[in-house]
């Protein structure tokens, strides 16, 4: 995640912030043009505005800002005199949430779509195909969140497309109360979306294509029965050796889930050292002399060179933590066989983005289309309110 400054003065600005702490100017995050800008004064709730720095584009606030506070993106403007403010590209993807009249309910909501607004910031600067199911119903993506019961638990999960989450894992007593259940190294609300959405995308980018044969060649065969394994890894827990070949020990249950903890721990690579890249952070690696040799510039291309730039962190960022007194930031080791997973993960990552790019050329070479493509998103396309569950 980079650092964005206020066009009005300057001030360092965050990826979640709504208002300049400096000068006060009311600020909207534009994901079309991955920007936080500046807000003209409006005196009128879902009033569009100009953004001058973008573009000729109306905007509006999403309508989860105008109700609840609850959102800092930008959303264009809709066409028909007096509509109601549409939701932005990442609630519109939300299909049900808590009952929000319950304070606690709120808390644990708003937290989880912070997660989801980041999530969704690496996705886009990835390439990777985000349409909702409003726009592709057997292909597109959705968000439940969820509050369970004793009677009706809510199980965070993957199903052909939707991803569900139960909203008390935005609790942090009871999502480390259920990390040391599990005997967890790591558990957090943005792992989990990071995880269930790399279901999604095996069904997106593996599935039924070519790289399937190499897939099972790195993680196994997925045909094994998902439930079967299941019950095996809750009876017998994962092998006492799993650390050589698995980034985590939920990993072993099967190739899906093999899969979804490699992408989660991608996406966390990516985006800390995006981040670590913009506070202009230079770290260095001892070498087997016991050296300490400078890394080159953080990388996020080239696999090997982010390896080798994300051991250096971790290195730094593992060691700072225990200076503080607290666990290590990045509690995990790297094995040969889990880079090759990783590895595989970027190039198809990274070939998925070529045949974007190959696409517009393409596009631009025969001239405008009449209507978006399959993974392409309308510069407008209001939403329905998402119920309350």
């Amino acid at each position: 995640m980079k650092l964005f400054q206020c066009e009005q003065c300057g001030q360092v600005l965050f990826f979640e912030n709504s208002q300049c702490t400096t000068c006060q100017s009311q600020l909207g995050y534009v994901p079309e043009a991955q920007r936080l800008v500046v807000l003209p004064d409006t005196k009128e709730p879902g009033q569009s505005f100009p953004v001058p720095s973008v573009g000729p584009t109306l905007y509006v606030r999403c309508r989860n800002y105008s109700e609840r506070q609850a959102c800092n993106w930008l959303v264009a403007a809709p066409q028909a005199p007096g509509a109601e403010a549409p939701y932005c590209r990442s609630c519109q993807l939300t299909e049900l949430i808590p009952d929000l009249s319950d304070a606690a309910n709120r808390a644990a909501w708003a937290e989880i779509e912070r997660a989801k607004r980041r999530l969704l910031y690496t996705l886009y600067a990835l390439e990777l195909p985000v349409v909702s199911r409003a726009e592709q119903p057997e292909r597109g993506v959705a968000f439940r969140f969820l509050r369970g019961t004793k009677r009706e638990p809510v199980m965070t999960g993957h199903s052909n497309g939707i991803i569900t989450l139960n909203v008390a894992e935005a609790n942090a007593a009871y999502r480390e109360n259920t990390r040391e259940k599990l005997g967890e190294a790591y558990r957090t609300v943005l792992g989990h979306l990071r995880h269930e959405i790399g279901h999604y995308y095996w069904d997106r980018l593996i599935l039924g294509g070519p790289r399937l044969e190499a897939f099972r060649e790195l993680f196994g065969d997925e045909s094994e029965d998902y439930q079967q394994a299941i019950q095996r890894h809750y009876d017998q827990g994962p092998p006492a050796s799993w650390a050589e070949s698995f980034i985590s020990a939920y990993a072993t249950m099967h190739p899906w889930e093999d899969w979804a903890e490699s992408w989660a721990h991608y996406l966390h690579m990516l985006d800390t050292l995006e981040t670590a890249k913009s506070h202009g952070v230079a770290v260095r690696l001892p070498d087997r002399s016991g050296e300490r040799v400078a890394t080159e510039e953080l990388a996020l291309n080239d696999f090997d060179a982010l390896a080798a730039s994300w051991q250096a962190l971790t290195l730094t960022l593992n060691s700072l933590s225990r200076s503080m007194g607290l666990p290590d930031a990045y509690p995990f080791i790297l094995s040969e066989p889990v880079r090759d997973k990783l590895r595989f993960i970027h190039a198809v990552i990274r070939e998925h983005g070529a045949s974007r790019q190959d696409a517009r050329q393409q596009a631009t070479t025969d001239g405008p289309r009449s209507s978006p493509g399959a993974d392409e998103k309308p510069a407008s396309s209001p939403a329905p309110a998402p119920p309350a569950e």
